[in-house]
């Protein structure tokens, strides 16, 4: 199989992953750290079962990995820098023609709770910029 083709196909996969508004959410609310599934479901608002579904899709595509502790498990991203690409992408969804105004107002204030000044080293760490 051509690279190009070994390449596309696991990006295609990755995109996939994400391609669920909840999923999004879920790895915006990990952007800052560690989460358990009562946190997210509250950040949510939808069923814990949900939030577990959801998670085992960005599991078994390794965006995020869990930690337990005791009973209670953690989840964090495997690659924070995902979540970068995520306010990157408020950028098309902001300049696409057929964006109505409040589409526009919604960029907006999303963009105040995902601030891009955050840039994420190979470590996982981050640096302010």
């Amino acid at each position: 199989m051509p690279e190009r083709e070994i390449v596309t196909r696991e990006l295609a996969a990755l995109l996939g992953a994400l391609s669920h508004p909840h999923r999004i959410r879920i790895v915006e609310e990990l952007r800052d750290g560690e989460r358990d599934v009562q946190t997210l479901q509250k950040a949510l608002c939808i069923s814990q079962a949900g939030v577990s579904q959801h998670l085992s899709v960005l599991r078994a595509r390794r965006i995020v990995s869990e930690r337990r502790e005791g009973r209670h498990v953690y989840y964090h991203l495997e690659q924070p820098e995902i979540a970068a690409w995520l306010v990157v992408g408020l950028r098309f969804v902001e300049g696409m023609p057929e964006s109505l105004e409040r589409l526009r107002a919604a960029v907006s204030r999303v963009r105040a709770l995902w601030p891009e000044t955050t840039a994420f080293l190979g470590n996982g760490t981050r640096e302010e910029r």
